[in-house]
């Protein structure tokens, strides 16, 4: 009886600050097989911090993107789940993990997406939106079943949720109580800040449709 194995995947871009506390929660996991951290071209101390926590790093010399540095994890692991987790967490425990993970692993969901805790009202209201939260956890043939021109951007979680409705496999979302996020404003500033969020919802908004457009033109 083959075992399932399970790898976790953390796409990162300039999260030094983050990333070690996010790599210190997994590691006390016992969920996890192996754990992966994809560098996106970043040009502080992400790998640094990576690599002295003892974990495998991926880095890429230049930005290529959310989506392509996913494919790149993907394809460095055999694992048949695979789980994401963006680098700029805030108050993640094994117990959100555990949430995440256990509902794929014993074969209940084909693919869990987490959800951020945003207070009483945010959360409750996200739940009535598209699933993009970076943290889900899948089987690994639904991520390799989307076209891998359906993975740039914001596009890619899109993709994935779209996926699985089409092929009438079970997914869903759980909330995470108490987990959120080191802010962009808290990055960049307050004005690139809400340029990247105009920009990044536009980006879903746009990605929602295109991916339903490819499906009726038979590219999806």
């Amino acid at each position: 009886m083959s075992v399932t194995r399970v790898t976790a995947i953390i796409p990162a871009y300039n999260e030094e600050v983050t990333l070690g506390r996010v790599i210190s929660t997994l590691k006390e996991s016992s969920l996890f097989d192996e754990i992966l951290v994809v560098s996106d071209g970043s040009t502080d101390q992400t790998v640094e911090v990576a690599t002295q926590a003892g974990i495998r790093v991926i880095a890429q010399k230049k930005n290529c993107g959310k989506g392509e540095t996913m494919i790149v994890g993907v394809e460095n692991t055999s694992a048949q789940i695979i789980v994401f987790f963006d680098a700029d967490l805030l108050g993640l425990t094994v117990r959100h993990i555990e949430q995440l993970v256990l509902p794929v692993l014993k074969g209940e969901k084909a693919m869990n997406v987490g959800m951020r805790d945003r207070g009483w009202f945010w959360t409750r209201f996200a739940q009535h939106l598209p699933l993009i939260s970076g943290e889900r956890a899948l089987r690994r043939e639904i991520f390799e079943g989307v076209p891998p021109k359906m993975m740039k951007g914001f596009m890619v979680e899109s993709a994935l949720n779209y996926y699985c409705r089409t092929r009438k496999l079970v997914y869903g979302s759980v909330i995470l109580h108490g987990l959120s996020i080191r802010r962009k404003y808290q990055k960049v500033g307050w004005v690139k800040g809400m340029i990247g969020y105009l920009k990044m919802t536009s980006q879903i908004i746009k990605s929602i449709f295109l991916v339903r457009f490819a499906r009726l033109f038979g590219l999806f």
